[in-house]
């Protein structure tokens, strides 16, 4: 787990923590198959970064775009990825062997 925080920007997190809770959402929501579920989270997160990306830099050349975009995509599918994995932590801690 401190791997992974160390490519995760800590301002993040919480978008990982409001991902779990979308996608405990998502799983009661009888409109969604289960299998779109990560691919509706992994596009949440990537708006939410690229909102945060926005919000945080300047941009003044080409260079500056493509390394925000480059930012949003790779944090928002790092902050999803962290959201499922804690997602089957909990799960597997609840299983009985």
């Amino acid at each position: 787990m401190e791997q992974v925080m160390n490519y995760i920007k800590p301002e993040l997190i919480v978008v990982a923590v409001a991902l779990y809770f979308i996608g405990m959402w998502l799983k009661q929501a009888a409109f969604i198959k289960n299998k779109y579920i990560p691919l509706i989270i992994g596009v949440i997160a990537v708006l939410l970064c690229a909102i945060w990306v926005l919000g945080t830099c300047s941009f003044s050349s080409g260079q500056d775009i493509a390394l925000a975009v480059f930012t949003a995509i790779v944090q928002g599918v790092l902050v999803a990825g962290l959201s499922t994995y804690v997602n089957q932590i909990i799960k597997q801690i609840g299983k009985d062997e």
